[in-house]
This record gives C-alpha cells, structure tokens and sequence, in this order.
C-alpha cells in the first residue's frame, strides 16, 4: 500500500498523541517512520485522494499536533510515497538538506501574499501618468469615439502600460515586504494575481510584517492585497525553483 507523508522532524521528536487520525474515510492512523537522526509522519494513503474539505483539515491537524511540540518540515497535501521503504530512503539520502532545514525553520511560519489590480483605479494611474494615452483618449472623445485604428491604437497603449504597471507593482510590494521577512519564495504564475509571493517569518515577529503589509495597502490602494496566514513553511521546505509539490519525500502530489 502506497503511504501518505504529512511531515518531516527529527527522529528525537516527541511522539504524536495516541490515537492521531489522518487522512481518509474511515481516518488511518498517523504512525511514526525513522531512518538515521530522522523520522516520517505517515499513514496508509487512502485511495483516490482528492483535497477534500475534511482531509485538508486532517493533513493540517496533524502538522499542527506535530509542530507544537517541536520543528517539522510540512509536505504539501497529497504527498504519498509508493511505500514505507520509499520515504526511509529518500530520509537516508537526503538527511543533511532536511536536518539543515529543521534547524532553518525552527520556530519559523510561512505567509502567502497574493495582489491584483483593481481595474478601474489602476486605468485612472495609467491614464494620469501617460500623455500619449490621454491626448489619444482625448481625440477619439472629440471625434465621436475615433476611427477604428485610433479605437485599436488606444487599446494597444492602454494594455501596454497596464502591464508595465504590473510588473512595477509586483516589485514594489515584494520590496516593501521582504525587509520585514527572512526568506522569499516566488509561487507559480496565475491569472488575475500580479504577486504570489511567500515570506518566511519568525513566529515571534509577526506583527512587523503585517504591519509592512497594511502599510504597502495604504500605500498602493489601486492594488488589492491579500495575505494569508501564519501557515506551516510549505515554501521552504525544498530550496529554489525546482520545488514540486510532494517531492520532498519522493512522491506524487493530488493537490489540485
């Protein structure tokens, strides 16, 4: 049967409440896999695992059980390794990457940032700041709407800009949050968000960064920014881009 890993702790960890239920219908039971100076947080992987509203909670239960007596390495929901052996050798050869990150982010939680323009203030910032975009607007309001290459050529500058506006944006809010972090993560491209950042921030200082978060809102309002969190260290788990979800124990991910 293929195992389910929720986290990563050192193997002198203390053990998991008796009875801790994990994902699935009916729960399995969290048990306890350890290789060298580490050990697993697993259970049997249910089959067809979807990121169901009461497996989420479970995954999160048990990390948060986990993380109030020590340090833990958080894998994303649907991690599952194809057996118990898989995670004990992926533990075995990457034992000095996940000890350096136990010591890293200890004490440490993750806070995702997301942004995206409010459309019509971010027009009313492009329209004040581009002559050529306001004398074009202008002309094509005096001729009754302009001519159709006029209509197309405004358009063309409108996106332009906005685009150019995103890009300045997006590095505006990084700068303003990232002094009062430890780590920056970028997360993947979607539509809508100009940002999708996450920041390392120690437990104990979490009201200097929600601070420089309010203050980036007050000081781009044609910007709405919404910051989630404190959430396990999900980011920063594995080092650099080439993190996929559920690789850090060799495993496929269902989280979708």
């Amino acid at each position: 049967m293929s195992t389910y890993v929720y986290g990563i702790a050192a193997r002198s960890h203390p053990a998991l409440p008796d009875g801790m239920q994990g994902v699935g219908d009916p729960a399995r039971p969290v048990r306890v896999l350890k290789e060298g100076e580490l050990a697993a947080l697993v259970s049997d992987a249910p089959d067809g695992l979807r990121p169901k509203r009461r497996d989420l909670i479970a995954h999160q239960n048990v990390l948060a059980e986990a993380g109030a007596a020590g340090p833990v390495l958080p894998m994303r929901f649907g991690s599952v390794a194809p057996d118990d052996e898989s995670v004990t050798g992926v533990l075995a050869e990457r034992a000095e990457h996940y000890r350096e990150r136990l010591r890293t982010l200890d004490g440490k939680v993750e806070y995702n940032v997301k942004a995206s323009h409010i459309e019509e203030a971010v027009l009313h910032h492009v329209m004040a700041e581009n002559q050529e975009i306001r004398s074009l607007a202008e002309a094509n309001r005096k001729a009754g709407g302009g001519s159709y290459e006029s209509k197309l050529r405004l358009g063309e500058l409108v996106a332009a800009a906005v685009r150019a506006k995103e890009t300045e944006d997006a590095a505006e809010v990084r700068r303003a949050l990232e002094a009062a972090a430890e780590a920056v993560s970028v997360g993947p491209e979607s539509s809508g968000w100009l940002v999708n950042l996450s920041f390392l921030v120690d437990r104990n200082a979490a009201e200097p960064f929600l601070a420089a978060v309010e203050q980036a809102r007050k000081n781009l309002p044609h910007l709405e920014l919404r910051a989630n969190g404190p959430l396990p260290p999900y980011s920063f788990v594995e080092p650099g881009p080439a993190q996929t979800a559920g690789s850090a124990a060799g495993a496929q991910s269902a989280e979708g």
